[in-house]
């Protein structure tokens, strides 16, 4: 009996790989305390809530592709240590890696106990990745809006280029391109029609799973607040901007 789940996680395949071999990055996603040792042979320990433990063995290590464990419950139920085998395989897709997990079960009643967990627990995991990968979430939105303030327009290029994908799409209620070198021009002509205005973060910027929300307050030359908003970012699976769709607040 079987349980099988596939998901991609925007974030490369050598970085997903190892929150499977790093006890650190283990304990991320299990609970405090589980570790793993990333060898043939070498124990595998997670530590669920309410000091439920569970353990097994590592079988397989393909380093960043596959991973093959053991894995049971200490005190024997549903199923004792190392009675099933869990099976992940990664593949490097456009969007990231695409993870594909088989839990082999010794009866159908194991296997519908864990469906659920395991649709949460790999649901936890992709935000633990991506909360690393974009750690620095909130220093890149500061960067994307110095760049709207940014007079050169080489120096402005550069900037994008450096912080967002070739084919980066802008919507806002002024704004509808498509591209580096469409953007920076864009970027210019609103310099023009709105000298001085800048704007800047406003609170701590929330990411999940790549998409990223941060509030702005857009400032006048003067220094007296001229509006507000959030800008909605998504993010590709190296961290930069695919798109940015903004909102100016009523």
């Amino acid at each position: 009996m079987t349980a099988d789940r596939t998901l991609v996680i925007e974030a490369p395949q050598a970085s997903v790989f190892e929150y499977f071999t790093d006890s650190a990055r283990w304990a991320a996603w299990w609970g405090a305390g589980s570790t793993i040792d990333p060898r043939p042979g070498g124990r595998v320990y997670v530590r669920h809530p309410g000091n439920v433990e569970a353990s097994g063995e590592v079988v397989e290590v393909t380093p960043p592709s596959r991973i093959v464990f053991t894995y049971g419950f200490d005190k024997g139920q549903p199923f004792g240590p190392g009675a099933s085998r869990v099976i992940v395989d990664l593949e490097r897709v456009p969007r990231g890696t695409r993870l594909h997990l088989v839990h082999e079960f010794p009866d159908a009643a194991s296997r519908d106990h864990h469906v659920q967990g395991w649709r949460y627990q790999l649901s936890l995991f992709a935000n633990v990745v991506t909360n690393e990968i974009h750690a620095d979430a909130g220093a890149l939105a500061d960067r994307w809006f110095a760049a709207w303030a940014e007079p050169d327009a080489a120096a402005r290029a550069a900037a994008l280029e450096a912080l967002a994908a070739p084919g980066v799409r802008v919507r806002d209620r002024f704004s509808a391109v498509e591209g580096v070198e469409e953007l920076t021009l864009h970027i210019g002509a609103a310099q023009r029609f709105m000298p001085g205005i800048r704007l800047e973060r406003s609170g701590e910027a929330r990411h999940c799973q790549g998409t990223v929300l941060a509030d702005w307050t857009a400032q006048g030359a003067d220094g007296q607040p001229k509006g507000r908003g959030t800008n909605v970012f998504t993010l590709d699976a190296d961290g930069r901007i695919e798109s940015v769709t903004g909102f100016g607040a009523p």
